[in-house]
């Protein structure tokens, strides 16, 4: 059984971006706010699998418009440059 998550990019009320995970064996749902809480939140829910994640396939909504979408990619990049850089000092 392979264990896949989906990252969905909605937006909320406000018109601002947020990603729903959702554990496609279970059903579980998350909302995260962040890229940081995004990462914990699928550490979380991988923890549950021994951290073992097959596939974590991304979408979005039809209405959120490419500016929030250039906005999550800066995020996620910075996040990764800062975690690569903390396992570097490790």
């Amino acid at each position: 059984m392979a264990v896949v998550f989906t990252s969905t990019v909605k937006l909320d009320e406000n018109n601002d971006w947020y990603i729903e995970i959702k554990d496609m064996l279970t059903g579980d749902m998350e909302i995260c706010k962040d890229i940081e809480e995004y990462s914990k939140k699928i550490e979380e829910m991988g923890s549950e699998y021994g951290g073992h994640i097959d596939s974590v396939n991304w979408y979005k909504d039809d209405n959120v418009p490419p500016y929030h979408l250039d906005e999550l990619r800066t995020q996620m990049a910075k996040y990764k440059e800062e975690n690569d850089i903390k396992l570097e000092e490790e």
